[in-house]
């Protein structure tokens, strides 16, 4: 437990420190919401208002964004430079290190969910979530679930260089489909298709459902089955597949 909140620390400031870490996954997501909100904040967009709207989708962009690509791309930067290699030859357990570093992302997520509803109140007027208890699971069973994804596809990347593009080419896309910005209602048919599989759908469904129509989370078992489906399904590829030794020299 020392080891863990030993690493615990260091991996917090070493998020507070990687300015363009924190600018893209941490701060972008508040960018968004405050320069969008302010475009059709007051419009109605399925039926509840565009400001609303956009602050659960503006959580739902920040779980990806920061669980999975943040996460996915320090992963890969670390161990294709060496850093994961000489980690696991120190006394430090590898599960206290993946443990801290997971909770240090969980908890940049933390901050950034409490940031959006702050801006939310004083921005736009948006009321604090009334099913506190079902969305703070919600959000750590997406948190969680993209963490698992996040790690599964380093094994993808072959390099440090192609991780940001490779990641940006998943998560971006992703999050528009999935409607983290606007309502995909009016997509082709076949866009909606695409969506209909990706976790960030499911997650934005539950995550809406509690914080703009007052649902539990257990109100909602399809999308926690396929949202924590697709955890599992990221957990078992990152077993199989993880490395700590670099692919490249």
């Amino acid at each position: 437990m020392r080891l863990f909140v030993h690493e615990l620390r260091g991996e917090l400031l070493l998020y507070v420190r990687s300015r363009e870490l924190a600018f893209f996954t941490f701060l972008l997501p508040m960018i968004f919401f405050v320069l969008l909100g302010s475009t059709y904040g007051h419009d109605t967009v399925d039926g509840v208002k565009g400001s609303r709207f956009l602050e659960a989708g503006m959580i739902g962009y920040g779980a990806i964004s920061i669980a999975f690509a943040g996460l996915a791309i320090v992963l890969v930067i670390r161990r294709e430079t060496g850093v994961l290699k000489r980690l696991r030859a120190t006394p430090l357990p590898a599960p206290a290190y993946i443990a801290a570093l997971l909770s240090a992302f969980l908890t940049a997520f933390a901050v950034e969910v409490v940031g959006l509803v702050v801006l939310g109140r004083v921005l736009f007027g948006i009321g604090a979530p009334d099913r506190v208890v079902s969305l703070v699971l919600a959000l750590l069973l997406g948190a969680v679930s993209f963490c698992g994804l996040g790690i599964g596809i380093t094994s993808l990347i072959r390099s440090a260089e192609g991780a940001s593009a490779v990641i940006n080419a998943i998560y971006l896309p992703t999050s528009f489909l999935a409607g983290a910005f606007f309502s995909p209602h009016s997509f082709p048919a076949f866009l909606r298709w695409i969506a209909d599989v990706l976790p960030l759908t499911y997650f934005l469904r539950l995550v809406r459902g509690i914080m703009l129509h007052g649902q539990e989370i257990w109100s909602q078992p399809g999308s926690v089955a396929a949202v924590a489906a697709w955890g599992v399904v990221g957990v078992l590829v990152a077993v199989r597949t993880f490395r700590w030794e670099p692919y490249e020299g």
